[in-house]
């Protein structure tokens, strides 16, 4: 078997590279990462990229179409991958994350590709106070990175047929040790904060819901995706990746990581302005249709393994938001020392 995954150069690729080479020792993989954040290896004893057998570098705007001669499967990680960055960058979000991910789409399925595997988000919901959101719920995309998620899906869809399977994982959020890790996500946050100024603080009133998911299981459900049948949910299939215990309301999250520690306080902004990305997803389509690939992590295990790791690296930067760690200010940093253009292409 044949493998890209595009993107790989993240904080998810490195999991999900690792969990397909021990699920399929003899499958080639290809990795297609234009590289912003290839550098940001957090305690790595090694390149995460040795397990592929090619890592090539590119631009997904400019992908050339002979890369995918051969390939069974494709998984398109690659993204523009949070609020903060859509907000600062939303025409390159809408290029890359949309328009270039169709391309993709259409160049695989040209080729004879039979599996494409897209990393959506349950922020497509949006603002959800009236109950867990299911696949057939409203959306309600507040964020110019959650209405390029929902394009890809609407463009994706139609793509679909017998011979090539589409799958979109609506992934809850996503946290957990990773060889590149990203400090800009809930739980990550909170447990750096924890270690490095021994206090949480929660920027809203810590009432806002939050779906989780640890970066294993996702990789877990990332392996059922790229093998799936159109007899296991259809041609094309829209399903929340998660697990319904694991809706927490952010005040609850804080707590939780709080008490792996002996002595860090809990902050909470009464008087924020609420946030709006507030929902609860349900997860039963999920358990329906990958019984044997569930989240096995835990909320306690995820903070553990959180724990470990930064504390293993040494971590102790009370000013990690401006550091190479957070996502936004890195490309930040490329632009201002005109590694990158406003466009976010090389330069």
């Amino acid at each position: 078997m044949r493998i890209l995954i595009t993107g790989n150069l993240g904080y998810i690729g490195p999991v999900v590279v690792r969990h397909l080479r021990k699920v399929w020792p003899a499958a080639e993989l290809i990795g297609f990462d234009t590289g912003y954040f290839a550098h940001s290896l957090t305690g790595a004893s090694f390149l995460p990229e040795c397990r592929l057998d090619r890592q090539i570098f590119g631009d997904l705007r400019t992908f050339p179409a002979e890369i995918l001669e051969g390939v069974q499967a494709v998984v398109n990680l690659a993204a523009i991958s949070n609020d903060p960055m859509g907000n600062q960058f939303g025409a390159v979000t809408e290029h890359i994350n949309h328009l270039a991910g169709i391309r993709l789409a259409k160049a695989a399925k040209a080729a004879g590709v039979e599996s494409f595997v897209f990393a959506s988000s349950c922020s497509v919901y949006g603002f959800a106070a009236d109950g867990a959101r299911t696949e057939s719920s409203p959306l309600d995309p507040l964020t110019a990175y959650a209405r390029s998620k929902v394009s890809t899906e609407c463009d994706l869809i139609p793509l679909a047929d017998s011979t090539f399977n589409v799958s979109c994982l609506r992934f809850a959020t996503a946290c957990g040790w990773s060889d590149r890790l990203r400090l800009d996500l809930v739980l990550n946050d909170f447990v750096a904060s924890a270690i490095a100024t021994k206090k949480i603080n929660i920027l809203s009133d810590g009432t806002p819901w939050r779906p989780l998911i640890h970066v294993e299981d996702m990789a877990r459900a990332i392996e059922w995706a790229v093998n799936r049948k159109s007899d296991n949910g259809g041609p094309a299939v829209v399903v929340n990746v998660g697990s319904d215990e694991w809706n927490y309301q952010v005040k609850d999250l804080a707590d939780a990581v709080a008490g792996a520690f002996s002595d860090v306080a809990v902050l909470v902004n009464a008087t924020a302005v609420p946030d709006r990305r507030s929902y609860r997803v349900a997860f039963a389509k999920f358990r329906s249709l990958a019984p044997a690939h569930q989240p096995k992590f835990t909320l306690a295990s995820a903070v553990v393994g959180l724990k470990i790791g930064l504390e293993a690296m040494g971590f102790s930067d009370s000013d990690f938001r401006q550091s190479s760690l957070i996502r936004l200010h890195t490309l930040r940093a490329h632009v201002a020392a005109s590694r990158l253009n406003e466009e976010l292409k090389w330069i």
